[in-house]
């Protein structure tokens, strides 16, 4: 047989990792989760009767919205998921937003999400608390792990595999190699603004400390506590093919994200929050997007669906 008349080469699925960190971006990882700590830990002598105003609060609020927002509905239903279809602008401004949470560029964290999904509580799962076994140590390892201890390994997940389609996209492209800039300015605007507002140099200071190191470092514990308490305890009133779960003192915090068991039975609907009293932030703002014309083909969840979805009561 000619070279001409081979039959293609079959490739299998891309690996699941991707390369390793470099030093230079393993050092920021670790710098980007150890300053917000070390700014929320030092929260409580700081505010003990001096150093918090309610234009510390105003900015801090606006500010942890903004990327909570971008995390929720942009970073997560919009670009993971596809729960709707967004206008260029919108599009732009929710990756721009999300990168604001300092969670990781646009790429890499959509990958590490749908791989989550993919291979969810089983081997292949990044962030899974029940990798290790289930006796005391190993919860308590494997809680560590899924909370934020596998933020620190080198090994990264394969875009290639994984986010393609924003891989090609050449805005989501700049958005993720600027995430340097989006870093910056979510933790410097807060302090321009509070000196601006304040006119006062330690207006900038609590600006800065609040709606900014304070206000990442809560945000991080938030969505990261999804990953780690959503999969161990809660109510599971759907079926998953996993442990998620619903814990709702998370669900104002975190705009409806902490209704977990409902996203893993059915990962594209735009709303998580689907029984009485689930109040789902993140949905009715996808909800008024949709009503201003700036979203479209919103995947609301369906009666039918979530009566095949909802776990049978003995």
């Amino acid at each position: 047989m000619t070279a001409t008349m081979r039959e293609p080469v079959r490739q299998g699925p891309k690996p699941i990792l991707g390369e390793r960190r470099s030093t230079g971006v393993q050092i920021s990882v670790y710098f980007g989760v150890v300053a917000p700590l070390l700014a929320l830990l030092a929260a409580i002598p700081f505010a003990w009767g001096w150093g918090l105003s309610w234009l510390d609060v105003g900015l801090f609020v606006a500010f942890y919205f903004f990327a909570a927002a971008g995390i929720t509905v942009g970073f997560h239903r919009y670009f993971t998921h596809g729960s709707f279809k967004a206008k260029r602008w919108l599009r732009i401004m929710l990756a721009i937003a999300g990168s604001t949470a300092v969670q990781g560029p646009l790429l890499v964290w959509v990958a590490d999400h749908r791989r989550h999904h993919a291979f969810s509580d089983r081997e292949g799962d990044p962030h899974s608390p029940w990798l290790f076994g289930t006796s005391p140590v190993a919860i308590a390892k494997g809680f560590w792990h899924a909370h934020m201890g596998w933020l620190f390994e080198r090994d990264t997940t394969n875009i290639e595999r994984f986010a393609p389609d924003l891989a090609k996209d050449p805005d989501m492209r700049a958005v993720d190699r600027y995430f340097w800039l989006w870093t910056l300015l979510s933790l410097v605007l807060p302090g321009v603004l509070g000196g601006l507002l304040s006119w006062s140099l330690w207006g900038a200071v609590t600006a800065f400390f609040w709606a900014g190191l304070v206000r990442v470092c809560v945000l991080h514990h938030v969505t990261w506590s999804i990953n780690s308490v959503c999969h161990m305890i809660g109510e599971r009133p759907f079926t998953s093919r996993d442990r998620s779960a619903n814990v709702w003192p998370l669900a104002i915090l975190s705009l409806g994200e902490s209704w977990h068991n409902l996203h893993h039975a059915d990962p594209t609907s735009a709303r998580h929050g689907v029984q009485r009293g689930q109040i789902d932030i993140s949905a009715r703002l996808i909800w008024a997007f949709e009503k201003l014309g700036w979203a479209h083909d919103v995947r609301w969840p369906r009666p039918d669906r979530l009566a095949r979805l909802a776990v049978e009561k003995s």
